[in-house]
């Protein structure tokens, strides 16, 4: 995994600040999430060795091939419909019902479906078309809607300590997310602090203390059932005590129904506010590709509860459900920062609008 964050350097002089740098690096492997049955004990595996920096080029070339990979499932749902759809040589009213109705079915949603046929049809309508000429169209209109919502994420710009919540439902992947943002950033020299706010969860708890060990990052734990807000609070006290660079505090899986649950993720907020009224000063919502169309409420719900900054979308590699991250990217304004393809440490990529796009439809180049 390529990630631009930072790594320490000389403090400057004028400032007395330790600034941060962007430089690319790799993160460790990843715990299989716990299962709502039950925990499920850490993977105690050693980290791979990190790979070493590779050129642009070459990160966009294996960012391609990996989401290719990773969104076969998606891509062959649609690649299969549009086979089925295009029997005629030319795009007339029947073919564009036929694939605004695919698109519907492959969750990108009925806002996103009649937007690209529109396009697609404004200068082919009643022409003679190809399946690839198809697929680039439906690439190039995808990649338009997305592109608005590609957003790098940089931690060497902003405060210090920097504090960054994780939220999300049960299951959708915050505390191994968490594990390899925070291997990531102490391996380039970072501070970090994990921040064990899942006090329901000992599996949770448990998963992140071995990632903390395994990054040489501090870590804070309370007893089960703990307050998660009291904990949140002492986490940005200890990290300002200690000179941390960067604060990332997990919190239960909760329901976006569930009134009282996202009432205490409001209250977690409220706490660390008390310390840094600017904080949180990154808030990620972590979504699981698999759930389809109910990532829309989710990000609806969370982003009016707890403040959401950016997206990460997980397991894309385990569903047919992919178009639903354009659903998504169209209706709400919100920074799309990473997609997991997979299990390993790997397949947490950047979000890139247009390799995600051209893998979406099938595209090999």
């Amino acid at each position: 995994m390529i990630l631009w964050w930072g790594k320490k350097k000389a403090k400057d002089e004028t400032t007395g600040e330790t600034p941060l740098e962007p430089v690319a690096d790799a993160s460790p492997a990843e715990f299989e999430p716990a299962s709502e049955g039950g925990p499920a004990a850490p993977d105690l595996t050693p980290p791979p060795a990190a790979p070493p920096p590779v050129v642009d080029g070459a990160r966009k070339t294996g960012l391609f091939r990996r989401l290719t990979e990773g969104l076969r499932k998606s891509s062959s749902r649609l690649i299969d419909g549009l086979g089925a759809v295009l029997t005629r040589k030319k795009l007339d009213q029947e073919t564009l019902d036929e694939l605004e109705d695919l698109l519907v079915t492959s969750d990108m949603g009925a806002a996103v479906a009649r937007r690209i046929t529109k396009a697609i049809a404004a200068d082919r309508f009643d022409k003679e078309v190809s399946d690839e000429e198809v697929r680039r169209a439906l690439a190039v209109e995808i990649a338009e809607i997305l592109r608005p919502r590609e957003v790098l994420v940089d931690f060497s710009t902003g405060p210090r300590p920097r504090i960054v919540l994780f939220v999300g439902v049960n299951g959708s992947g915050k505390t191994t997310t968490i594990g390899k943002i925070a291997a990531s950033l102490s391996g380039m020299g970072a501070s970090v602090l994990l921040a064990a706010g899942d006090t329901f969860r000992a599996a949770a708890v448990e998963q992140l203390k071995v990632w903390a060990e395994r990054a040489g990052a501090g870590f804070l734990s309370k007893p089960a059932g703990a307050d998660a807000a009291g904990l949140a609070y002492e986490a940005v006290e200890m990290a300002r005590r200690d000179d941390r660079d960067i604060v990332l505090i997990d919190t239960a899986g909760r329901l976006q129904n569930k009134t009282q649950l996202m009432d205490e993720l409001s209250k977690i907020v409220r706490a660390i506010r008390k310390l840094d009224p600017a904080a949180p000063h990154d808030v990620f919502l972590v979504l699981d590709a698999t759930v389809g169309q109910n990532a829309l409420s989710q990000v609806e719900a969370f982003h009016h509860t707890a403040g959401v900054t950016g997206l990460v979308m997980t397991k894309l590699d385990g569903t047919a459900k992919g178009g639903v991250l354009v659903a998504i990217a169209e209706k709400h304004a919100l920074p799309i920062h990473f997609v997991g393809v997979g299990e390993k440490a790997e397949d947490l990529h950047p979000f890139s609008a247009d390799a995600f796009a051209r893998a979406l439809v099938g595209l090999k180049d």
